[in-house]
């Protein structure tokens, strides 16, 4: 069951919808889920369930304003290309300290996919004590044609098809969700949008996991990471698309469960 959580932040007040997920037990530690660039806390579906089950840990899954039962973005607001940036430096750190969670003695866990991927890589790079560990799901270090090919399908696919009615049933409101995403990727000037000089900053372990037929990036994306950060782990997976927690769910289980048992 999901609830509401009023944050402030980036200069705004927002209702942040979230959930708790996996053991009750608050001594044990916390995963953070955080969704692509389309997500909400519905559309994880069961999987930060699983993991946690797996894991015997705790998970906290948000819907980013503009998502999902959060506040929606405004129908004029257009986000700037330091989006990412503004979740994983402002609203990230004010949901969790309305939230409690004492990020300085028991730093939590961060599981990302696509978008949120980055959001997590930006966040232990600018907190770097107050994460224990990141695993990143087709994270983006840098913007690929291939990204904004497949992000500009989508818009006609969104125009033409029934996605938004499809996309209504895990958000408030699906033309705040889209077009916030969509606006901002095809922007000319988010061609310029890269984190790969912020990735040196990171210190806690990391794996990165990329599927094969990722129509989004390239192994490109996590082969960075690696560059910057040799110590850490990389997953590319075979018969794999741009949601590896979706298209190999016991896979990504096994390879965090591994990752976390160093």
């Amino acid at each position: 069951m999901t609830a509401n959580i009023k944050v402030l932040a980036d200069g705004g007040s927002y209702d942040i919808e979230y959930a708790f997920v996996g053991s009750d037990n608050r001594v044990k530690p916390l995963m953070i889920f955080l969704h692509e660039g389309l997500g909400s806390v519905s559309m994880w579906r069961d999987f930060p369930a699983r993991l946690c089950d797996a894991l015997g840990c705790r998970g906290l899954v948000y819907s980013r304003p503009g998502y999902g039962q959060s506040t929606p973005r405004e129908a004029n607001e257009k986000w700037g290309v330091n989006f990412m940036h503004v979740q994983a430096r402002e609203v990230l750190p004010a949901l969790l300290n309305a939230l409690r969670v004492d990020v300085a003695n028991n730093p939590p866990h961060l599981f990302g996919h696509s978008d949120g991927g980055s959001i997590a890589l930006i966040h232990a790079a600018s907190f770097p004590k107050n994460v224990a560990s990141i695993i990143v799901a087709a994270p983006h270090t840098f913007v690929e044609k291939l990204s904004v090919d497949s992000i500009a399908k989508t818009r006609d696919v969104y125009l033409n098809t029934d996605l938004k009615s499809k996309l209504s049933r895990h958000h408030r409101d699906p033309d705040s969700a889209f077009w916030g995403w969509n606006d901002i990727w095809l922007d000319p000037a988010f061609l310029a949008w890269d984190i790969n000089a912020l990735l040196p900053n990171i210190t806690c372990p990391v794996l990165a996991i990329q599927g094969m037929d990722d129509e989004y990036g390239t192994m490109a994306q996590i082969d960075n990471i690696a560059a910057a950060l040799p110590a850490a782990t990389l997953l590319k997976l075979a018969s794999c698309g741009h949601s590896p927690h979706r298209d190999q769910p016991d896979a990504v289980i096994n390879a965090v469960r591994q990752f976390l048992e160093k």
